[in-house]
């Protein structure tokens, strides 16, 4: 690998990262922007409180907001709205410097809210203790802004600078507050921060995608670049069989060129130009294939970064097929070897456990007994390109998803449950569809040959064919869908180490030797 280019190729993901966060950051600010216009507020949802206490305060806090006064615009303004729950008394809410509220409350009994969560709701509280009675809250003259009496009370406050503190009450000052509280907020400052977000998220996405895709094409480059009709990462894995020879090479031409090469009567004898090798271990060890996740660590951080790569590469391929029907040959290199990497710790790891020799960390053709090739194409269709990936391929990504995938279920109403993940709430009459963890059928067959590995030392051939078939089907899926080429996937599962279908057409078109 070319050490500039992995340079570029490192720092313009993080650049690209960073600004699509930047960019999702102004997204969010430009909608909260647009809900608050003509007097709208963002609020949360209303949510009841109750307390056995004199008083409910805002939780204490230290630190000064820092907002200047006198600023041609609003830096923000705070509604709180607030209803007795259950009873018909008045109820008071004020707004007050931390210091007077302290003062107002010290020695009376009362309850400050520590922490608030909304899904699901819950809040925590912490108990002052006091002897004292407190003085009826609507009274006292120090409060920055109140309010106070029955049914629905709203107060609206322009943060200012200072430590300050939010207290609600019984408006005569008697013990036991149950209101629903509702709290909103708007900035003006919210228009200006959207705008600079997405501009400087967009400046950075864009500085990011040139350098990937700029390390891309470099590390494409670090090999010669493939001909028309040419695979990349041609020649066998070791052991795996005989590579595919020109006859193969032939379907890079298009779908015509490659159906023009089937043998007449024998249309399974069609080799896809996307192929996939691996040769099983006779040597496999019982228990290493315990290990491996940790093992392949190294392998999936780098690979994070390369399917990142990866996407915004072929977001650029498909822009270049639009428009000149061809896929840059530097970048096709470049995609081939992320799905050859992957592929290789997917054989060593739990896609396959094929093999206990540790992948290499390159992109390039190597000495392994996993490997991927893809024929070049010399032209590409500029009508595919715009439905093959997302409409076309639809049958086969149902398919593989049912045997890569994990589980799907109807979830009936019910209450809110809480998972272990995270939190569902359903309305009446709701169904959600969610899913399920549970292993998939490629995982589960994978498992099932780990068991037997670990008891009897050996690897069942018909398992392993089996389950090469299942990853050659979805790696043919993934480079239909990343644009390497026209031709449709078939529905076939082609069991076994090497390609059966590239196999039978060698034989087919082999010169005859008699």
């Amino acid at each position: 690998m070319k050490p500039g280019s992995v340079v570029m190729l490192v720092i313009g993901m993080l650049l690209a990262l960073l600004g699509m966060g930047v960019v999702s950051g102004g997204i969010v600010a430009a909608w909260a922007n647009s809900e608050q216009r003509s007097g709208g507020f963002l609020e949360t949802p209303a949510r009841t409180f109750s307390v056995d206490t004199y008083a409910l305060t805002s939780p204490h806090s230290d630190a000064d907001m820092g907002v200047s006064t006198g600023l041609p615009f609003d830096v923000g303004t705070i509604r709180l709205r607030a209803t007795s729950v259950g009873q018909d008394g008045e109820i008071f809410i004020g707004i007050a410097p931390q210091a007077d509220v302290d003062q107002y409350l010290a020695g009376v009994n009362h309850t400050v809210l520590r922490q608030m969560t909304f899904a699901p709701f819950r809040a925590e509280y912490d108990d002052v203790a006091g002897p004292n009675e407190p003085e009826p809250p609507d009274e006292q003259t120090w409060w920055t802004e109140s309010v106070s009496g029955s049914g629905e009370q709203q107060l609206e406050w322009d943060i200012q600078s200072g430590n300050w503190a939010v207290v609600v009450m019984n408006a005569d000052g008697s013990p036991g507050v149950d209101v629903s509280l509702q709290a909103g907020a708007r900035s003006d400052l919210l228009g200006p921060l959207a705008v600079g977000l997405l501009i400087g998220g967009g400046l950075l996405l864009l500085i990011g995608i040139m350098l990937v895709v700029a390390g891309a094409i470099g590390l494409g480059r670090s090999r010669t670049p493939p001909g028309p009709g040419q695979a990349v990462g041609a020649g066998p894995a070791v052991g795996a069989g005989p590579a595919p020879g020109p006859a193969s090479a032939g379907a890079a031409g298009g779908g015509a060129a490659a159906m023009a090469a089937v043998p007449a009567g024998e249309p399974e004898s069609w080799a896809y130009p996307a192929r996939l090798y691996g040769e099983l271990d006779p040597q496999l060890s019982n228990w290493m294939w315990l290990v491996k996740w940790f093992l392949v660590i190294p392998h999936i951080f780098v690979l994070v970064f390369l399917w990142i790569a990866f996407v915004f590469s072929s977001i650029i391929a498909w822009f270049a097929i639009l428009f000149t029907g061809r896929y840059p040959e530097s970048i096709f290199t470049f995609n081939v070897g992320v799905l050859r990497w992957s592929w290789r710790v997917a054989f060593y790891s739990y896609s396959a456990l094929g093999t206990d020799r540790y992948p290499p960390f390159t992109l390039s053709p190597a000495d392994y007994p996993a490997e991927l090739e893809v024929d070049y194409p010399e032209r590409l269709s500029r009508g595919l390109v715009l439905v093959k990936s997302w409409l076309l391929a639809i049958p086969h990504l149902l398919i593989v998803a049912a045997f890569t995938g994990g589980g799907w279920a109807w979830r009936a109403p019910s209450d809110d449950v809480t998972t272990g993940v995270m939190t569902y709430s359903y309305a009446e009459g709701r169904t959600d569809f969610v899913p399920n963890a549970g292993l998939s059928l490629l995982g589960m067959l994978v498992l099932v040959a780990a068991v037997i590995l670990l008891f009897t030392g050996r690897y069942r051939r018909a398992l392993f064919d089996l389950i090469l078939g299942l990853n050659r089907w979805s790696y043919r899926v993934i480079v239909y869908t990343a644009l390497m080429r026209d031709e449709y996937p078939p529905f076939r599962l082609d069991l076994g180490g090497t390609d059966p279908a590239a196999a039978r057409r060698n034989e087919a078109v082999a010169p005859s030797t008699a």
